[in-house]
């Protein structure tokens, strides 16, 4: 459900030499198993347009900033990603788009699974055939 997807705040250690953030266990709410990141996006580009059915992420704009679209085959919400110490929760059977990428923009994801193709939607008309309520 689209309410169970929210913002968290990441620590934030401001020194006069810069500023300094870290994830560690407790403060992403699955473990860990894969990172990626996305970079070099052209500023028109559009990534995502899928959904996963038990892969869970965090989105975090490193650098720049970039647009996260989220929509539970119902509603939709739009989130602004600007800070490198602020990540987007995406829970499971969510569809995701991301757009609007500044200049430099790096995405970050932390995924709660590896990489399986089978566990994808990559169209939306079958994603909302498979949505399940909850």
């Amino acid at each position: 459900m689209l309410n169970d997807c929210s913002l968290i705040s990441l620590p934030k250690i401001s020194d006069p030499r810069g500023n300094l953030t870290f994830i560690e266990g407790n403060l992403v709410p699955f473990e860990i198993k894969r990172v990626y990141y996305l970079y070099d996006i052209p500023a028109e580009s559009t990534r995502a347009a899928h959904a996963h059915k038990t892969l869970k992420q965090l989105l975090i704009a490193l650098s720049g900033s970039f647009d996260v679209t989220l929509n539970d085959g119902q509603t939709s919400k739009t989130f602004s990603l600007t800070k490198p110490y602020e990540g987007l929760l995406i829970q499971e059977m969510i569809w995701r788009d991301i757009s609007n990428f500044s200049s430099g923009a790096v995405c970050l994801c932390l995924a709660s699974e590896l990489y399986d193709e089978d566990d994808y939607f990559r169209s939306f008309d079958e994603f909302r055939k498979n949505i399940n309520p909850r």
